[in-house]
């Protein structure tokens, strides 16, 4: 449920664009700056709680960040102006940085390896749904009521999850609630752990990968819903259910991970992954009729997840003794990609057009896709001559 609200407070503003457009007088890439400060800032607070997550209970740190996103989302409900926006979206980023990539971490620190995709796959739908429940909230509000009011829904919604998280804390086993005492300050501790995850190679092809991802997709992503507004004039809040539709693939894949994982393998996943979402891309960009970016979200979202998914397994385990820091610079760097792509969009689609920018995206995610396919089999190749 955590998961949720955070899904839901990532995405809430991308169906609310052309709403805060209009309520503003500012430009479609001047507004887009309320989604890439949030990811901005969600991808530097990972330097902050990935070490805090094992210092001090991964599970206690999630709880009282999500009492801090109740603040923050509350900060933003009441934001006088677009400037104050901004900033009050850029401070719910940071807030939010805890939820997934500790959740993440601490499923990696009670889940053993060959359980661990399916669990997260699981664990990943609650995320999905809030991404495509805020995509909708977003386009709802903006069509019947106020900008203001999702913010509202996702404070009030945090605000019981603190309670629930931090209510559970105290009745997990003491296996659970492992926390490392560490010797230096706190500057130290960080500098180390990012450190030492950084100077394994797999964990750099990993990092390098998911920031290209992020940029690729999520960059698009954010104008889906602005991209049928403007071309097919349908209404916000239609446009926002039809992304929806993204969320009704990842969950298809959450429920199918498992049967997925043993007979397609993580290369199989990878490369279909991309492919899929490449092809989806495509669909929506140059769809001749809106009906087409229904199919297309829909397989938008399973390609995504099979991929995503795969990295985040890696990043679980590219250094197990540093688990907490390592999935934290792995949503880092997503999320840092995705604020990276949000930028270029904000540049790119009043030049090039929607359209354009979706089809460099389905070529990037492609890219990636086998870029993985073949750095992990050379991987293989050089771990068999390794062992043999």
């Amino acid at each position: 449920m955590t998961a949720f609200a955070s899904g839901m407070s990532l995405r809430i503003n991308d169906a609310l664009l052309p709403k805060l457009v209009s309520e503003f007088g500012v430009s479609l890439g001047t507004a887009a700056q309320v989604v890439s400060l949030f990811a901005t800032a969600y991808g530097l607070a990972q330097l902050f709680f990935g070490p805090v997550g094992d210092r001090f209970g991964k599970y206690r740190v999630i709880g009282w960040a999500a009492a801090a996103c109740a603040a923050t989302a509350a900060g933003c409900a009441a934001a006088p102006g677009f400037d104050s926006l901004r900033i009050a979206r850029a401070l719910a980023g940071a807030t939010a940085a805890a939820v997934i990539p500790l959740s993440m971490a601490w499923i990696g620190d009670v889940v053993p390896y060959e359980q661990r995709q399916p669990v997260l796959a699981r664990f990943l739908i609650g995320q999905i749904v809030g991404l495509t429940t805020g995509v909708w909230l977003g386009g709802f509000a903006a069509d019947h009521f106020s900008w203001r009011a999702p913010y509202i829904v996702i404070a009030v919604l945090f605000a019981a999850m603190s309670v629930a998280l931090l209510t559970l804390d105290r009745m997990l086993p003491p296996d659970a609630r492992v926390m490392k005492l560490a010797n230096g300050s706190a500057l130290q501790r960080v500098v180390s752990e990012f450190a030492s995850v950084l100077s394994r190679p797999w964990a750099r092809v990993i990092l390098g990968l998911v920031f290209l991802e992020g940029m690729c997709l999520y960059g698009p992503f954010a104008f889906i819903a602005s991209h049928v507004h403007h071309v097919f004039g349908l209404s916000l809040s239609a446009a926002g259910a039809l992304v929806m539709l993204f969320g009704l693939g990842g969950f298809v894949f959450a429920v199918l991970s498992s049967r997925l994982v043993g007979r397609l393998g993580e290369v199989g996943l990878a490369r279909w992954g991309g492919a899929l979402m490449s092809i989806a891309l495509l669909a929506i960009g140059f769809a001749p009729a809106w009906q087409w970016a229904l199919g297309g979200c829909f397989v938008l979202g399973l390609g995504f997840y099979m991929l995503h998914n795969t990295l985040q397994v890696n990043a679980t385990q590219m250094a197990p003794d540093r688990r907490g820091a390592a999935v934290s610079a792995f949503a880092a760097s997503f999320f840092l990609g995705q604020s990276a792509g949000v930028t270029l969009g904000g540049l790119c689609v009043g030049v090039i057009g929607t359209d354009r920018f979706l089809a460099l995206g389905a070529v990037g995610v492609l890219c990636v896709a086998f870029a993985f396919v073949a750095l992990q089999g050379r991987r293989g190749l050089v771990g068999a001559l390794t062992a043999t």
